[in-house]
């Protein structure tokens, strides 16, 4: 229990023992019994019972004009006891409690639109709480002004509020974030052992995206040079080069906020050496013929980046891309597709697509995991994701022998599920080997 609960003097009807449960149940009934207190014993033993403190003057009214019709006087208790209740709150019970407080003590009344506008979950990033869209909506929220804000950082233990927006509409993909208390949105945030710092009202952040990044951390990259084309402040950079081993990254973004960002982040994770910031389109991007490895960590669809993808990769030996796309899938489909074995292309199918089902089977892979020596373990790849994949290593292949005027292949190494998107929408992401075939192949 904070120290500001438990420390100061709370107000309260004193009443003789006998009376003591009937005034409780009549301020209860009037919304006036602060619950976070229980009733206590007092000198000369009467009984406290707590009381809301914007209620004083009502009770003084009640009393004057005898409707409370119970012996009882009011007074200040200087060591107040929590109940139990209070004592055992999860953060978003002794939030809707206290907002609760907050408007009855105003005179206003509560109800189910005002309980439904209290978030029950919310990011935090250290000081700062980030708190969803939905939350607060009501209009009587926005008449108790600048306290509703120091209310909710009081209930729990932040000093700084924003409300998320949804991402605005162009190619930058800037949140609509609004800072509702404090002089600023940056944060800082730790994932994986590596710092991300960012501004919340001007970068995107998603949580969502952890075991993505985790497995980006695991792959085998000592030596390799690295193409990000959508780096943002470093989401999928920093893991590449902080866990992954890579030897240099080229680092490509447009927004100006996530570039301030990356360029703190490199330093702040001490590999500000082994990469280079392009700032612009990453289609008018000069480089070419200098990539391992090219992630394209865009949604819903990074296809745009692909031509851009394929001049980057090194032109004798190729390497390795990580598309990253949105694939809707209908539920129509009772069953899971095997694998594409490797180095075996195939079209794209027009079959049905679905939902996973009871009875669906699971898809067996005979590939191994990239540098790791060992089977894959078996997976669940829908009909949609698998068809996807094999039209983006048709279309990529081709894109590859139309730049460079000979044969290429195409390997589909692995169909990762990152998270999904209701409805029937899942962000997953193709790791696709590209090699050119060499004469007496």
């Amino acid at each position: 229990m904070a120290a500001r609960e438990r420390g100061g003097p709370v107000l309260a009807l004193v009443t003789e023992p006998r009376f003591a449960q009937r005034l409780r149940r009549y301020l209860e009934e009037e919304q006036l019994l602060d619950a976070r207190y229980r009733l206590q014993e007092v000198a000369g033993g009467s009984v406290a019972l707590p009381v809301l403190e914007v209620a004083e003057q009502r009770l003084r009214e009640l009393q004057e004009s005898g409707a409370l019709e119970l012996p009882c006087s009011l007074l200040r208790i200087q060591s107040p006891i929590p109940s139990k209740a209070a004592s055992v709150r999860t953060p978003a019970q002794k939030l809707l409690s206290e907002l609760r407080r907050m408007v009855l003590g105003l005179g206003e009344s509560w109800s189910e639109e005002l309980e439904h506008d209290v978030p029950r979950s919310w990011q935090r990033h250290g000081d700062l709480l980030l708190l969803s869209e939905d939350s607060f909506r009501a209009a009587l929220w926005m008449k108790l002004g600048p306290a509703l804000w120091e209310t909710v950082a009081s209930a729990l233990g932040a000093q700084r509020l924003a409300r998320r927006g949804r991402v605005l509409p162009g190619g930058m993909r800037s949140p609509s974030v609004t800072l509702l208390l404090g002089q600023d949105g940056w944060v800082e945030h730790v994932d994986n052992g590596i710092r991300y710092t960012f501004d919340v009202t001007k970068c995107m952040f998603s949580p969502g995206n952890i075991t993505e990044k985790l497995r980006v951390a695991s792959l085998p990259c000592a030596g390799e040079v690295l193409v990000d084309l959508y780096a943002g402040i470093g989401y999928f950079t920093l893991p590449y080069l902080v866990h992954a081993a890579a030897a240099f990254a080229h680092a490509c973004e447009w927004n100006h906020h996530a570039v301030e960002a990356l360029r703190r982040n490199l330093a702040l994770n001490g590999v500000q050496d082994r990469c280079h910031i392009h700032h612009g389109d990453n289609r008018q991007l000069q480089l070419q013929d200098v990539a391992d490895r090219v992630n394209l960590g865009l949604i819903p669809s990074s296809e745009e980046g692909w031509p851009v993808a394929c001049r980057v990769l090194k032109k004798g030996t190729g390497g390795i891309l990580h598309i990253h796309h949105n694939v809707e899938a209908l539920p129509a489909s009772s069953c899971l597709q095997p694998a594409v074995p490797r180095n075996e292309q195939r079209p794209p199918g027009d079959s049905s697509s679905g939902e996973w089902e009871d009875g669906q089977r699971e898809m067996q892979s005979p590939k191994e995991t990239e540098g790791s020596g060992k089977e894959m373990p078996a997976s669940r790849v829908r009909p949609e994701w698998q068809r996807w994949a094999e039209a983006a290593a048709a279309r990529i292949q081709g894109l590859l022998e139309e730049l460079h005027g000979q044969p290429w292949r195409t390997s589909i190494l692995h169909i990762e599920a990152v998270k999904s998107y209701a409805p029937h929408v899942h962000h997953i992401v193709l790791d696709l080997e590209c090699r050119p075939v060499l004469p007496g192949m």
